[in-house]
């Protein structure tokens, strides 16, 4: 007997109803990202490693699904290298192609690969899966998509108060409330790492940190001294652990803090800049909140950072991230390109909307009338009054088969269809509600004017 088919872990099928859930963000975000005079690109699923790797961090890496290089990918492997058995070595011989791990790589690929194409500032939006060899648990998968909005070629701060109301502009239609929005900026980290004299160790400190809300402030701190910052460092930085108040009063006591650094006070003046207009132009639904221990683990980042938070009732990580990477382009040889960007964690959000029962009940309705199958003649003349409706985007279908009309009527609910034409006659229709019962006696004119 034949093993029942199953799926790779971290993968997952979409019904018809999931996936009309997942295009009803989609399109309310697509709709938001056009509105903000954001364009849509496309890049492929999977790049050239050298593309990918070493843009992530060390551990970001290691979570980059490789594709085995095709036909004998064994061939320009020693018979002593196999020997070694060192992944490092042989993974650069039998894999040049790995699948894309974010939009935001890619994407600087696309930039400076298309230069001469590309009209600066470029502001481009994407919405594709991307893969991650991440333990699959509640909200995290191996592939998900990634809904991102960017622009390259302007240092504006502007950019970054347009992004926070693009964030709350979605959410607010995708009827989320107290969504939090936590910023944070890398200059002020890096003014951290320099006054504790950890400025060789950012890296290490700033990947520690991100780990607070999963493994906190104990497990943060025993991390950093793993990784060789000294006992003396965590005293100093211990402030930021119980950092309170609005936004202006953090700002006040990190400028104490970050007095003898030129670059921290840097990032508090950007991070004044932007919260201080986000504040006067107000948002709709979201919450602004200053979080100076937010990192954001991947090292391109170079200005404000962005960390997106369910709200409070709803038991999920972060659903949204982003910030400003001033040198991505950089790596690929486009000097003085600076970019900033954020991206929706579409999967996420479809689980908060789910637990929340916040969709829509029309979301999951494809089909408004279904036309009953009685025989060829009757059957004729459905089809004939289906074309009109399908011309007045209306969607409409036939049963296909002649079958109990019991049965058909039964298809129906099960397909959650709203209204069944039963019979035709002398061009009239009629047309029962399949929810109340209800019956109406219509002709072509008025069953389009009810069904619109």
């Amino acid at each position: 007997m034949a093993s029942k088919p199953n799926i790779p872990k971290g993968t997952r099928d979409f019904s018809p109803v999931e996936v009309a859930k997942r295009n009803y963000i989609i399109s309310i975000m697509r709709n938001h990202f056009e509105k903000f005079g954001y364009q849509p690109i496309e890049t492929p699923s999977f790049e050239n490693s050298d593309t990918l790797m070493g843009k992530y961090g060390e551990e970001g890496d290691r979570l980059i699904f490789k594709i085995l290089n095709s036909g004998d990918y064994l061939d320009k492997v020693s018979s002593e290298q196999l020997q070694t058995i060192n992944y490092k070595q042989l993974t650069g011989k039998i894999s040049e192609k790995a699948l894309r791990y974010d939009l935001t790589v890619p994407f600087a690929r696309y930039v400076v690969q298309h230069q001469s194409e590309i009209e600066f500032p470029f502001k481009r939006y994407q919405i594709q899966p991307v893969w991650r060899a991440d333990r699959p648990q509640k909200g995290r998968f191996r592939e998900f998509y990634q809904c991102d909005a960017d622009v390259v070629g302007s240092k504006s701060l502007w950019q970054e108060v347009e992004l926070v109301q693009l964030y709350d502009s979605v959410f607010a239609e995708l009827g989320l409330n107290g969504v939090s929005i936590k910023i944070n900026n890398r200059k002020i980290l890096s003014g951290i790492a320099e006054v504790i004299g950890a400025s060789d160790k950012l890296i290490d400190f700033t990947v520690a940190l991100d780990k607070l809300d999963k493994i906190g402030e104990d497990g943060v701190k025993k991390e950093m001294l793993e990784k060789g910052i000294s006992e003396i460092a965590l005293i100093k930085v211990q402030p930021l652990f119980n950092l309170t108040g609005t936004i202006q009063e953090k700002l006040e006591k990190l400028s104490t803090l970050l007095s003898s650094s030129e670059e921290g006070k840097t990032g508090i003046e950007e991070l004044l800049f932007i919260c201080d207009n986000v504040t006067k132009l107000g948002l709709k639904k979201s919450i602004l909140d200053l979080d100076v221990t937010l990192a954001r683990g991947l090292n391109y980042y170079t200005g404000a950072i962005f960390e997106v938070t369910a709200p409070k009732e709803v038991a999920m990580g972060s659903i949204g991230g982003g910030g400003r990477y001033d040198d991505l382009t950089g790596i690929f040889g486009l000097t003085a390109m600076s970019g900033v960007g954020i991206s929706f964690g579409l999967d996420r959000i479809y689980l908060v909307l789910e637990e929340l029962n916040l969709f829509p009940k029309t979301v999951t309705i494809a089909t408004k009338v279904m036309f009953l199958n009685f025989d060829e003649s009757h059957a004729f003349e459905a089809m004939k009054a289906i074309r009109t409706l399908r011309d007045n985007n209306i969607k409409a279908e036939m049963y296909p088969d002649a079958a109990k009309i019991d049965k058909q009527f039964k298809h129906a609910e099960r397909r959650g269809i709203p209204f069944v034409v039963k019979e035709i006659e002398d061009s009239n229709f009629t047309l029962k509600d399949i929810q109340s019962g209800e019956q109406l006696q219509l002709n072509l004119v008025d069953l389009i004017k009810k069904l619109t």
